[in-house]
């Protein structure tokens, strides 16, 4: 089973760039993996997705073109740059990974580490 362990959260003003990391230990699968985000009140919602290879990328609307999911395999590590950050973006953010094919109509996460906080100030 993998360990998943996320990295690189801290606090930024509006208009700022952040870049957060999600490193994995023990047994290595070849999983599609994604990042999510939870702020206090709200239900986690998807952010974005990559593929096992990082051919493929799927991102919700609202930050698509602002942040970008990207991964190197070599060091077990995936990625996600976020830039012109908003007030709204403040949130606990979970990587996770998912075995299930790319593309499928059901994605499974199965396997989450214990989140890292961006909190962007107005």
């Amino acid at each position: 089973q993998e360990q998943l362990v996320e990295s690189g959260g801290g606090v930024v003003q509006a208009g700022g760039s952040l870049r957060l990391s999600c490193a994995a230990s023990g047994r290595t699968f070849r999983n599609n993996m994604g990042w999510f985000r939870q702020a206090p009140g709200k239900e986690r919602e998807f952010v974005a997705a990559i593929s096992w290879s990082g051919a493929s990328t799927y991102y919700t609307a609202s930050v698509q073109g602002r942040f970008t999911i990207s991964r190197d395999n070599a060091k077990n590590t995936m990625y996600l740059q976020m830039n012109s950050l908003k007030p709204e973006d403040t949130a606990l953010y979970y990587c996770a990974t998912n075995p299930t094919p790319w593309g499928g109509p059901r994605p499974v996460y199965n396997n989450w580490g214990q989140g890292t906080q961006v909190t962007v100030s107005s």
